[in-house]
């Protein structure tokens, strides 16, 4: 059994491709992605987002034009 890494914003960004900061965010505002809140910062279970992604949940949302 191999334990889940925990990632920060910065790792979880290159992690996903490159995401913008300012995304990230938003999504963690948004409730858009799974995250979850220990102390003062915002960590990710690189499994939990991996298999987020792969169910469709990484796509970049449609411009509200």
């Amino acid at each position: 059994m191999t334990e889940d890494k925990w990632l920060l914003v910065d790792e979880i960004r290159d992690f996903l491709g490159g995401l913008r900061r300012e995304t990230v965010y938003r999504r963690i505002a948004n409730r858009e992605m799974p995250v979850h809140k220990i102390g003062r910062s915002w960590r990710f279970k690189r499994d939990e987002v991996g298999d987020w992604g792969r169910a469709g949940g990484a796509t970049e949302p449609k411009s509200r034009d």
